[in-house]
């Protein structure tokens, strides 16, 4: 998916897929429990500003608009990616929404200043890097975000490995690579942690959630 060469049917399909396996397993849903969980210390008239790295479709950024409409919150997004083709399909992904703006951009080096936001988040991107790689962009998502970070991504175990080969048996050749080398090149919790601490992200809590997922989260300060 992240070849500059991709096959665009390919990479739409393999978003679509990505889109539904959110939905289904809740995925989403494990980033906006930590939001709702933030957000007892909101105020209904102050405008919550988000990054999410690595955006994809931005799938994940409407949801949580969606979430904040149904709760009363004013909230603005911007997400980040870096391919071409795949920020192109995240701003035609829905209808057009002022609150969400998709900007072409490496989670390694965002074009924003230091506290640009009230939170960082990033979901299942981690995985796509090595060591040294992850721990930049924690730093970064770390020094754009002044309140907080979501980080979620996958747990790697024998029972992830057959559960994604199960999900992935009806779908593209792409999807079903993908998805294999995903949970192989996905983190123990103890690999979590040892990033997390070398990134610096000592506010930030380690929850596991369903489906073989985790996630680091936290507010600075508290």
């Amino acid at each position: 998916m992240d070849r500059p060469d991709v096959d665009p049917h390919d990479l739409r399909r393999s978003l679509r897929f990505i889109r539904i396996v959110n939905s289904l397993l809740r995925y989403t849903r494990a980033t906006i429990a930590h939001l709702e969980r933030f957000s007892r210390t909101w105020e209904r008239d102050q405008v919550i500003r988000l990054i999410d790295f690595a955006t994809g479709s931005a799938d994940i950024p409407r949801a949580i608009l969606r979430w904040a409409d149904a709760r009363g919150f004013r909230m603005e997004i911007i997400g980040i990616d870096l391919h071409p083709l795949t920020a192109r399909i995240a701003e035609e992904g829905g209808s057009p929404d002022p609150r969400l703006r998709i900007v072409r951009a490496d989670a390694m080096n965002v074009p924003f200043a230091d506290a640009s936001f009230d939170y960082a988040l990033t979901a299942m991107f981690l995985h796509h890097l090595d060591d040294e790689q992850v721990v930049r962009v924690l730093r970064e998502m770390d020094r754009v975000a002044a309140r907080g970070m979501i980080a979620a991504d996958l747990l790697r175990n024998r029972r992830a490995y057959a559960w994604i080969q199960l999900l992935t048996l009806g779908s593209n050749p792409m999807v079903r690579h993908d998805a294999r080398v995903s949970v192989a090149q996905a983190f123990n919790r103890a690999e979590v942690l040892q990033l997390r601490e070398r990134a610096g992200l000592t506010y930030t809590k380690f929850t596991r959630h369903f489906a073989h997922r985790f996630v680091l989260a936290g507010e600075k300060g508290r």
